[in-house]
């Protein structure tokens, strides 16, 4: 899980922010390298009025790792419903991982 919150110190109102964020990670593997995935990015902004402060997705996806070469590559792709969202916020995320992994 991660997790992480932003302020600034500057206190005036133009440059003023508290932000948050939570990530859970969750994964199930199955044999030859796909797993099935959930990481939704919840957010917050502390000062927002609270009915306009949270961002909480729900939803997953599908990973494969595999060699690309001698390398190995993780691919993700994954999709998540926004169920509470500011008023202008989006109602969906799409979120698609490609990452070239190199061990020791």
């Amino acid at each position: 899980m991660l997790i992480n919150n932003v302020w600034s110190l500057d206190t005036s109102d133009d440059a003023s922010f508290n932000n948050g964020l939570v990530q859970p990670f969750l994964n199930y593997n199955f044999k030859g390298g796909t797993y099935l995935t959930s990481a939704p990015i919840v957010t917050v902004n502390w000062y927002a009025d609270s009915d306009n402060r949270w961002t909480v997705p729900v939803g997953g996806g599908i990973g494969r790792i595999f060699h690309f070469g001698k390398p190995p590559v993780n691919t993700q792709i994954s999709a998540y419903y926004n169920v509470v969202s500011p008023e202008y916020g989006a109602d969906w995320q799409l979120r698609a991982q490609v990452q070239l992994m190199f061990p020791k």
